[in-house]
């Protein structure tokens, strides 16, 4: 089994999953606690960014979690390679962040396209707004094949997560039209085999997100802690401003914020348990490194 150095000496500075590949350590864990030792550089291109998760006490942790933030995000070198880790993290970052604009591109477009379909497209322009959220947003989407929740089908990488608000006076026709019409989308940039994307979309009025900045209950927490990182795809402008305007007046970005502090603090604690000499005594910095599949449900 090849040394760390050993490897990162004759290939220069890799990303974990290309350590992992060249069969440094067979489990990812003692791989990423070797990737600490004396001699060698690690530099991260990764914005950590707040979770809610059921699971977890608290609901907070941060994404990426330490092992997709290891594998996909974060170059090792030794401490000679600081002019090749740089300009290696620079052509990382560069890509990724073409990944996130593609797929920003094709969110807009499937929406685009669902819409011109409608026969009431005009009306739907005025009374709903389409929002981005999740990977794409903070600049950090992937396409590291993963199974489709529902499916199981491999997609490549970040989901497309979209959140659709319309205007409470919106028919109840409109809205079943416009919800197949999204559905339809999603289907086809599943299985087109040149696309294989998924579209993880939620189609709500405004009166639900008024009930949800209540932030009384797990699901609504998710809900706005969604609405705090949306950013306008299509539709309206004004409609967004609009939910925006909410927002901003619930409160909820400062307990968005607290959460987030708190899930800092225990990352960066979990991450020292992990590179002591010893176990950690109870699992939490474990269940921090193996977090299952980094996805979100959607309110």
């Amino acid at each position: 089994m090849p040394a760390v150095a050993e490897i990162l000496a004759q290939r220069g500075p890799l990303t974990g999953a290309e350590l992992a590949a060249a069969g440094c350590f067979p489990d990812m864990l003692d791989l990423w606690r070797a990737c600490h030792a004396p001699g060698l550089r690690r530099q991260c291109i990764s914005r950590r960014y707040l979770r809610l998760d059921a699971s977890v006490p608290g609901y907070a942790r941060l994404s990426p979690s330490i092992r997709r933030e290891f594998l996909t995000y974060t170059l090792v070198g030794l401490d000679r390679h600081l002019v090749a880790l740089e300009t290696r993290a620079a052509e990382l970052k560069s890509a990724i962040a073409s990944i996130s604009r593609a797929k920003l591109d094709l969110a807009r477009e499937s929406v685009c396209m669902a819409l011109a379909a409608l026969p009431d497209e005009a009306r739907l322009l005025r009374e709903a707004t389409f929002m981005i959220a999740g990977d794409i947003t903070y600049q950090m989407a992937h396409r590291v094949p993963r199974p489709e929740k529902s499916s199981g089908q491999m997609v490549r990488g970040s989901d497309l997560d979209i959140i659709i608000v319309v205007s409470d006076a919106l028919p109840a026709d409109n809205l079943k039209a416009l919800d197949d019409a999204i559905y339809r989308q999603k289907h086809y940039l599943l299985t087109h085999p040149d696309h294989r994307e998924e579209i993880d979309y939620i189609l709500k009025p405004l009166s639900k997100v008024r009930q949800q900045l209540a932030f009384d209950r797990f699901e609504h927490m998710v809900a706005c802690k969604i609405l705090c990182e949306c950013q306008l795809l299509y539709g309206s402008p004004f409609f967004f401003e609009e939910i925006m305007a909410l927002v901003n007046a619930s409160g909820v970005r400062d307990k968005i914020a607290a959460l987030e502090e708190a899930a800092r603090a225990e990352r960066a604690a979990a991450e020292q348990l992990l590179l002591a000499p010893a176990p950690p005594a109870d699992s939490r910095p474990l269940d921090l490194f193996y977090t299952r599949e980094e996805s979100d449900e959607i309110y």
